[in-house]
């Protein structure tokens, strides 16, 4: 007895298509009853172990179709999402703008200040606001990597209330170009030295505003399935890590092209 090749991914797949489909050539079972017996269903399980161990391929293909499937869920779920909260991605009042205010495209990078791959992602953001005056840039704290990463953000964060514009985002460029790790101490030097006032900025750390920004872009983070630093979002599009400056470059030029990630 053998089983065609389409029956068996289907039950490596899921055992229920798998009963469906060998169901469907038997009489109907009355309500209660198994379609297969316990020796029945020993045979089967036998016959398909053996299959797979000479046809390993089908496996591989199952776990493929199931992976595919899981990424298309994934991307439904976060374009569901994006729409849901394009207002507080794109024009949060807790954000850091940087580049142009009133650009005619917004990128969004979710970061952390001690994760190495948003250090070098920080280079293509430099380069792309220098070659690109229409460019808006937002930046959101997301610190996932630890309480220094967190008490770092603080900082940053409340520094908002002290710096504007383009001193904000020397701030934030001289936190990810420091060597070590950045912790609230590092911070506070950087600010020092940038002449703000210590004082005001370690009350302002454990504020309201701080707090809120805080929440707000872990619940934006949550919500849109992000599993690590740096993250963009460009028009409907999520760019997970640092993928260099030109898929970043291309994204923007489809969405000022047709309004979507890609044409």
């Amino acid at each position: 007895m053998t089983l065609p090749r389409s029956l068996i991914a289907a039950f490596v797949a899921g055992p229920l298509v798998l009963a469906a489909s060998a169901a469907s050539a038997q009489t109907t079972p009355q309500a209660g009853t198994s379609v297969f017996n316990d020796g029945q269903r020993q045979a089967i399980e036998a016959i398909i172990k053996d299959y797979l161990v000479k046809n390993p391929d089908v496996l591989q293909e199952a776990i493929a179709e199931g992976e595919r499937r899981a990424q298309e869920t994934q991307k439904l779920a976060q374009g569901a999402a994006l729409k849901e909260s394009r207002e507080a991605l794109v024009n949060s009042p807790h954000s850091v703008v940087a580049g142009n205010p009133n650009g005619d495209v917004t990128l969004v990078e979710f970061f952390d200040y001690n994760c190495g791959y948003c250090r070098k992602a920080l280079t293509d953001i430099q380069a792309l606001i220098k070659s690109d005056p229409k460019l808006r840039v937002v930046l959101k704290d997301f610190p996932v990597l630890g309480a220094e990463s967190l008490e770092a953000s603080k900082i940053s964060l409340a520094a908002k209330q002290q710096l504007k514009g383009d001193k904000l985002f020397e701030f934030h460029t001289k936190l990810l170009e420091s060597k070590g790790r950045v912790t609230a101490e590092k911070a506070m030097a950087v600010a020092k030295e940038m002449g703000l006032d210590v004082a005001r900025l370690a009350k302002d750390a454990q504020g309201a505003e701080v707090k809120a920004a805080l929440a707000e872009n872990v619940g934006l983070g949550d919500k849109l399935g992000l599993s690590g630093t740096p993250a963009f979002v460009i028009g409907d599009e999520i760019i997970p890590g640092a993928v260099g400056i030109e898929p970043i470059r291309k994204t923007i030029a489809d969405v000022r092209q047709c309004g979507h990630a890609s044409c």
